[in-house]
């Protein structure tokens, strides 16, 4: 069995078209790459740092981060607003 080698920018634009659904079923063939290599091409290429997955990572991060001290505020202003009320009889 040969290994064939594809230049990046290949493997980069058959992603890409795969991506688009420009190939279809028969665009494996029509290409001469195998299903397999054109999804480990479609995988590597879609996975490139500032991918939109990585910025919704970063985003969840952040929210979940703020979530956390708003909620520690709150716990707070409730306490507080029991401790004055009890006061205030």
């Amino acid at each position: 069995m040969s290994k064939s080698n594809f230049s990046e920018e290949f493997k980069r634009d058959a992603a890409s078209d795969h991506r688009a659904g420009l190939s279809g079923f028969g665009g494996f063939a029509a290409l001469g790459v195998s299903q397999h290599s054109l999804y480990e091409w479609k995988k590597k290429f879609s996975s490139t740092p500032g991918d939109q997955g990585n910025d919704q990572a970063e985003e969840i991060r952040r929210l979940k981060k703020e979530l956390a001290r708003v909620t520690e505020e709150r716990g707070i202003l409730k306490k507080a607003t029991a401790y004055f009320a009890r006061d205030a009889k």
